[in-house]
């Protein structure tokens, strides 16, 4: 699969996640949703909407004077994405210490969530066992 590139930072992510929810933005109405209330102004808004538009992540038509903003690419490939690089970052070069402590603190939040976890892998090796 090829790699796609990730939402820089919260506010890219939180403008990318106004587009999937509303299929199709203005600027203005993605301002009004999340740039308002983060008390930041249109072309902080616009300036992160071009970079979306550079890497891939939506794609936009003029429509009269504004553009209108569509996603690109589905909202369930760039949150795996955004896991797969966060559990790099967060594993490093010796995983087995940091998978005990991340079972941990899996457990400190909800014990079940471990049985959960168990029960993941258990399907994902009969999955690759089957294939």
């Amino acid at each position: 699969m090829k790699q796609i590139p990730l939402p820089g930072g919260d506010l890219e992510y939180a403008i990318l996640a106004d587009v999937w929810d509303r299929g199709t933005a203005s600027a203005r109405e993605i301002h009004s949703r999340v740039g308002e209330p983060r008390g930041l102004v249109f072309t902080t808004v616009a300036k992160v909407l071009d970079r979306l538009h550079a890497k891939g992540l939506v794609a936009r038509r003029r429509v009269g004077k504004a553009f209108i903003y569509t996603a690109t690419v589905p909202r369930e490939r760039i949150e795996h994405a955004r896991a797969s690089a966060t559990l790099r970052r967060l594993l490093g070069s010796e995983p087995q210490p940091a998978i005990a402590t991340l079972v941990d603190a899996i457990e400190d939040i909800d014990p079940e969530l471990v049985d959960e976890l168990s029960r993941q892998v258990a399907a994902r090796r009969r999955s690759r066992r089957e294939s």
